[in-house]
């Protein structure tokens, strides 16, 4: 069965540590094991970096294994990578980006995601529970594409 690819940006493995009141208090363990709970059958890959290299190379085996779909909360690079745009794009199954804040209500500088060209579907602002909504959307997406 193919997995559901995770893939975690810069800073967020301090998550639970990191600007609280924005982010809440659960950790990027505590994420996983919510996010392998709701993958129901499906294998869960999930990995973070704070290396943009190795966010796309995360991509690219996404593509290679094939993956069923890849969530990417890419963080920061949200804004700033055309390399993990241009390895989204080269990826056939579903897309969701995932943001724990809305980044819509944030500074201007959080507003213009180069990830949302290519996504799928965009989740922003449910907090660490987004990555549960974000594994049952997927779910739903490959079910809907496999049929």
């Amino acid at each position: 069965m193919q997995p559901i690819y995770i893939l975690n940006g810069p800073n967020l493995n301090r998550l639970g540590k990191r600007e609280p009141e924005i982010y809440g208090h659960t950790t990027l363990n505590e994420v996983e094991s919510m996010c392998r709970k709701a993958s129901s059958h499906y294998p869960v890959v999930f990995r973070q970096s704070g290396y943009e290299g190795q966010l796309v190379e995360w991509i690219h085996e996404a593509i290679d294994e094939p993956a069923a779909a890849i969530i990417i909360n890419p963080a920061g690079l949200t804004f700033s990578s055309i390399p993990i745009l241009d390895a989204l794009k080269m990826f056939p199954g579903p897309i969701i980006e995932l943001h724990i804040s809305n980044i819509h209500r944030r500074e201007d500088i959080y507003h213009k995601s180069l990830v949302s060209r290519i996504a799928t579907a965009v989740i922003a602002g449910l907090g660490p529970t987004g990555y549960r909504t974000a594994v049952e959307a997927a779910l739903n997406l490959i079910e809907d594409t496999s049929h």
